[in-house]
């Protein structure tokens, strides 16, 4: 059965420099003083107006990631933040299944006569990192062939994986090919446009490369576009511009014939998709048009981040090709294999992960859906008697707990007051609070906190209590009147069965 606390309303304590809105965890002796907050709707109209989350400051709050001096734009993501860095692969791994997408692992270094080949040397090499090899110095004795060769450290996977493709003997019949691959870039951004997670020189990115027929194109393309907004949908983040991004004025590789070819192919899938978009004339990459995936941040500002390329050239250049049959028209036998070029699109859902970490920090201004969470749950005892300690401990051995979140929820039974411990699991963003004392313990119920939650969940975690509520009243033929409303609550008594229902209700 759900018990709920009753909650006293809300009250103001004002000082001369400020207000802050406190709302007590729970109805219980001890909460009183366990939470506080600024509530916009509590304060005066002289009042400041609320700052604009920054992820950089999110990211050290919740210890995410560091940066040095010794590797400029260039994250060092720490326990927590590498936690939530998995999770947001992991998930994308997940829809690679369902995609048809075969992950790959590629060189992080690659020979100068390859980025030649691509014409990234050509088009690229300013924003590259140059790296040299035995031999570099121009000593020609006891060296391989080509090691005196620069190298350059890869801004793109695409290179590689036509290398990939090139190496399969394909058939038409194997195609789409599509490789999947998170392994680093680095792009040697200028210094002062470095910025936190925004705009780094070593990132990761979930890269892709479709090698398909002509005829293919545009069921591709589409079915990207459905791919995109599934995902962006998971993370809350629908609201989405598409910019079509044409051939550019000077720097270009391949024939105009082919630029026209390949946007009227993007402007197709583009209105066969039904939503949305415009045009940023000049504005693709140099072996291709483009469609922009464009998110804003909480602050308003535009940030690009998935994309989806055509690109006619990297095949030609590569020599890439696959075979078609060439059949008897009257006995259907085999009679030779003829090639064909395919063509190749570049994606990329969301883009950097570094960027898009730093977009979800300021979009959920902290508070993480209880999936991606770095720390989704804690338990604080009121005391550390057996009863309250063998509660906890049961609890968190059940399976769905160590299925959903094993290794990640923590019990606070430090000597510190009550008051504080509850204080620095909120300052530390715990996505959910379970207090539990002796009154509990008899009854095998926590007193737990949703507001570490992103708002969204906290609105789909009352709506499932409630639920659960009603019906447990129904079946019991006890219909209690609740002492809250579905808006107002802050802190609700469930049992263990209870909260390992609401963890798998909002973990997935």
């Amino acid at each position: 059965m759900v018990r709920v606390s009753c909650l006293r309303p809300s009250f103001l304590r004002a000082s001369r420099n400020r207000a802050r809105w406190v709302q007590p965890l729970a109805h219980r002796p001890w909460s009183s003083s366990t939470a506080t907050a600024t509530s916009p709707d509590s304060l005066g109209a002289d009042s400041p107006t609320p700052t604009k989350p920054d992820h950089r400051k999110l990211a050290s709050q919740q210890q995410l990631y560091i940066t040095s001096k010794y590797t400029p734009g260039s994250p060092m993501f720490l326990p927590h933040g590498t936690r939530i860095f998995n999770k947001i692969v992991n998930y994308l791994r997940s829809q690679y299944l369902k995609y048809g997408f075969d992950e790959v692992i590629t060189p992080t270094i690659y020979k100068k006569s390859l980025w030649e080949k691509s014409g990234h040397w050509e088009n690229y090499k300013d924003d590259m990192y140059e790296v040299k090899g035995r031999g570099a110095s121009g000593i020609k004795e006891g060296v391989q062939i080509g090691e005196d060769e620069q190298y350059g450290l890869k801004p793109m996977n695409c290179p590689g994986h036509c290398l990939m493709f090139q190496a399969q003997n394909v058939s038409y019949r194997e195609l789409p090919v599509r490789y999947a691959d998170f392994s680093p870039l680095h792009r040697n951004e200028v210094s002062g446009a470095l910025s936190g997670l925004t705009r780094v020189r070593k990132f990761h990115q979930d890269d892709g490369h479709i090698f398909c027929r002509a005829s293919q194109i545009q069921t591709e393309i589409v079915y990207t576009l459905q791919f995109l907004k599934e995902v962006l949908k998971k993370f809350n983040l629908a609201n989405y511009d598409l910019v079509l991004s044409t051939r550019p004025m000077e720097e270009y590789i391949g024939m105009i014939e082919e630029w026209d070819r390949a946007e009227e192919a993007l402007r197709t899938a583009l209105d066969k998709n039904r939503e949305p978009w415009s045009v940023s004339e000049g504005d693709g990459a140099f072996y291709g048009p483009k469609i922009d995936v464009i998110l804003k941040d909480p602050s308003g500002k535009r940030h690009q981040t998935g994309t989806i390329q055509l690109d006619f050239q990297l095949p030609q250049r590569f020599g890439l090709q696959y075979e078609i049959p060439i059949l008897d028209p009257e006995t259907g036998r085999l009679l030779h294999h003829e090639v064909a070029r395919p063509v190749l699109i570049h994606r990329a859902l969301i883009g950097s992960i570094e960027r898009f970490l730093a977009l979800l920090i300021e979009n959920y201004d902290g508070r993480w859906p209880l999936w991606l969470a770095p720390r989704p749950l804690i338990f604080i005892p009121v005391n550390n008697s057996p009863s309250v300690l063998d509660l906890i401990n049961s609890t968190i051995s059940t399976k769905k707990l160590q299925e959903s979140f094993e290794g990640q929820v923590k019990i606070d039974s430090s000597q510190r007051s009550l008051p504080k411990r509850i204080s620095d699991a909120k300052i530390s963003h715990y996505a959910i609070i379970a207090i539990v004392g002796d009154r509990e313990a008899k009854r095998g119920t926590f007193s737990i906190d949703v507001t570490g939650l992103s708002a969204d969940e906290q609105k789909a975690a009352r709506e499932w209590l409630w639920d659960r509520q009603e019906k447990a009243a129904l079946e019991s033929e006890q219909l209690v009147k609740p002492c809250y409303t579905r808006q107002d609550w802050r802190s609700i008594e469930v049992t263990a069965d209870e909260l390992a229902g609401l963890l798998g209700h909002l973990g997935h």
